[in-house]
């Protein structure tokens, strides 16, 4: 019995499909069934029904899935143990970041970081807010940077608040205004990201629609690509809301479209770092946590807490 058959006994269990579970771990699909197979001829016991289509775990098979995820579990933190030591970051890191966030942060805290941890090995996933959660709660990932609360048992730790921006087209009729106020948005037809981003969630929320189906009929696009709605507003249609971070290096000499702030109370979302356990690559976490607190705007440092959008 290896750790590597407990992790494709977990795999297939997860995915209920042997070539999908192969696919996601890398592996061809007769290397993930004989080894499972030998894991079976070796305790003498069907962890599996094939017979199923998804295929299940037999009633015995899946008292031994969840023992290898304890299994598995503890080898990690047994890894996370020897790799994180006092004197020195190492090891590997594996993070987590939703699509809104990653492309407008990660370069500004990258270089820093890395020059300055040069034994840590960062790994990146980008991935929506519920596949993030469910990297930490499978332990792929040890944390997650997201921009909304979670009622799962996770450790947080806020990182910035960051404002919403208004992006208008040049006829549009709030490209004359200075400020947007929050009400403005109130019926306004928005382009907005693919459901599942917590970031259309959030846009829906200032505009009030969360309630309100019928100004679904205002909807005429939804991308999964901020960069793609910029454009949109760009050729002269309508308007959208973005982070601030995305919009930090907006020329206004290339672009045609308007960047219009809120007025106060400011709508903001918090960008937090949670991850499933306290007390491992606690301090490669903080060392994280603190080039990113360095890498954004002094503007962002002194943001309230007023208007937070979850």
């Amino acid at each position: 019995m290896t750790l590597t058959q407990l992790s494709y006994i977990v795999a297939v269990d997860k995915y209920r499909h042997f070539a999908t579970a192969a696919q996601k771990i890398y592996i061809t699909q007769p290397t993930l069934s004989m080894q499972i197979q030998k894991l079976e001829d070796e305790l003498g016991v069907l962890i599996f029904d094939r017979s199923k289509t998804p295929v299940i775990p037999t009633p015995i098979g899946e008292k031994i899935i969840d023992q290898a995820k304890v299994i598995l579990s503890g080898s990690k933190h047994i890894q996370d143990l020897a790799s994180v030591t006092d004197s020195e970051l190492q090891g590997n890191f594996k993070v987590g970041i939703i699509p809104t966030i990653a492309p407008y942060l990660v370069p500004r805290f990258l270089r820093p970081f890395t020059e300055k941890y040069p034994k840590v090995n960062l790994i990146f996933e980008e991935a929506l807010t519920a596949d993030v959660l469910e990297g930490l709660h499978d332990d792929r990932l040890d944390v997650g940077i997201i921009a909304t609360s979670t009622n799962q048992n996770l450790y947080e730790k806020e990182l910035f608040l960051e404002p919403f921006l208004g992006y208008v087209s040049t006829s549009h009729p709030y490209a004359k205004k200075k400020k947007l106020e929050f009400d403005d948005l109130e019926s306004e037809n928005l382009w907005l990201l693919n459901e599942g981003h917590c970031f259309r969630d959030q846009a829906m929320k200032i505009c009030k629609q969360e309630n309100n189906k019928k100004n679904n009929q205002h909807i005429k696009f939804e991308s999964g690509n901020l960069e793609t709605l910029k454009r949109l507003v760009e050729q002269d249609f309508g308007i959208t809301l973005m982070p601030y971070l995305s919009m930090e290096d907006h020329d206004t000499r290339c672009a045609t479209g308007m960047v219009k702030e809120f007025s106060d109370p400011v709508p903001t979302r918090k960008i937090r770092m949670v991850y499933s356990r306290e007390f491992l690559k606690e301090n490669l976490i903080t060392a994280m946590s603190e080039e990113i607190r360095k890498s954004i705007p002094e503007e962002l440092k002194e943001m309230k807490d007023e208007l937070v959008v979850d």
